[in-house]
């Protein structure tokens, strides 16, 4: 038999585990072999797997050498068969529907905040997916323990994203972004100079969550206002669950509680503003945020609000988390026209552009 692409295999391996939510440890074993072995010609990878001298490199251990070896041996490896076998359930109809009229993911994180990937992995990941485009929207300053951007950090990225852009697949590219943190008084955490310059915008609220309903209210409407956010993100701040364990990166590292209520805020009236502005509200396909929940995307819904399904993804296996937002999205009744990243990549920046 011809030999497989050991690190493919690997790269596989780790995207699967995190799709599946499993464990950092679990990830960052197959990530780490596969940095390991990128390093060296295939002759040395398959002469250290013939006489066993693989786990003799620093980050590689029993199983993923053991990976490695039969892959160089033509087979699929155990483990990564095993993942294949127990993938999850096909999505109904309608979420179907709406999944594969998505063209892209308008909120993910890279390693230059708390995302656990460097942008080249989270975008080819992303083209293997089958999207157009994927926004970066890595953090902005405020937040610490996400390592956000400074302003000097974020334009060293747009150069970065420009020339990544430029080794990419054709038909694919990078947009630009941030996750810009909604600050106590409704400003947003960045220059008016640099938001003008990025292609997407996505605002959040991460501190002051149990402000009163009016405080909060307020925040979220001056937000809206600025005509540089696009997308309203996760709007209620909310936990379900704990802190998903396949989440690599720094900030997601830090304590985070098991569960966390909702933000009170006069959704009618926040709802209203984003129809009125045109600022699309996200439905955040993060297993333990499912924000907003079904009752408040009926309500933007009725509103006339357009939404953005998102995975906030911070690691390339977390990109494929877009089924889960569909999914709610479809038992809500929201059409595919009623959603931003169905549309191409060129209406999607004209859409940013004229807001603005």
């Amino acid at each position: 038999m011809s030999a497989r692409d050991p690190l493919a295999d690997l790269r596989r391996i780790a995207f699967l585990l995190e799709r599946a939510n499993e464990a950092t440890y679990r990830v960052r074993a197959f990530r780490s072999a596969a940095k390991a072995l990128a390093g060296l010609p295939a002759k040395e990878v398959a002469e250290r797997a013939r006489t066993g001298k693989l786990t003799e490199l620093a980050g590689v251990g029993d199983v993923t050498a053991r990976c490695v070896a039969e892959s160089l041996a033509g087979e699929e490896p155990v483990y990564l068969r095993r993942l294949v076998a127990t993938e999850g359930t096909d999505l109904d109809a309608a979420a179907t529907e709406l999944r594969t009229a998505l063209r892209g993911d308008c909120h993910t994180h890279s390693d230059w905040s708390d995302g656990g990937s460097p942008i080249e992995e989270m975008a080819l990941a992303a083209v293997e997916l089958g999207h157009e485009y994927v926004v970066l929207t890595d953090h902005s300053p405020r937040l610490k323990v996400a390592r956000g951007l400074t302003a000097d950090r974020l334009r060293k990225q747009l150069d970065h994203v420009a020339a990544v852009n430029e080794a990419l697949p054709e038909g694919f590219r990078i947009l630009t972004g941030v996750e810009v943190d909604i600050l106590a008084d409704g400003s947003l955490d960045q220059s008016d100079e640099l938001l003008a310059r990025l292609d997407v915008v996505v605002g959040s609220v991460h501190s002051g969550l149990t402000d009163e309903r009016a405080k909060m209210t307020r925040r979220m409407l001056a937000a809206i206002a600025n005509p540089h956010l696009d997308i309203l993100g996760h709007c209620t701040g909310r936990m379900v669950s704990s802190r998903p364990a396949g989440v690599q990166g720094p900030g997601d590292r830090a304590h985070r509680p098991r569960t966390r209520g909702e933000s009170d805020f006069d959704a009618d009236a926040v709802f209203a503003a984003c129809a009125e502005r045109g600022v699309a509200v996200e439905i955040n396909s993060r297993p333990e945020r499912q924000d907003p929940p079904k009752r408040l995307i009926r309500r933007a819904l009725e509103a006339g609000c357009r939404f953005a399904v998102n995975t906030d993804a911070h690691a390339p296996g977390q990109l494929d988390w877009q089924r889960f937002g569909c999914e709610r999205a479809a038992l809500c009744g929201v059409p595919a026209d009623r959603v931003v990243n169905t549309w191409p990549a060129d209406r999607l920046l004209e859409w940013a552009r004229t807001r603005r």
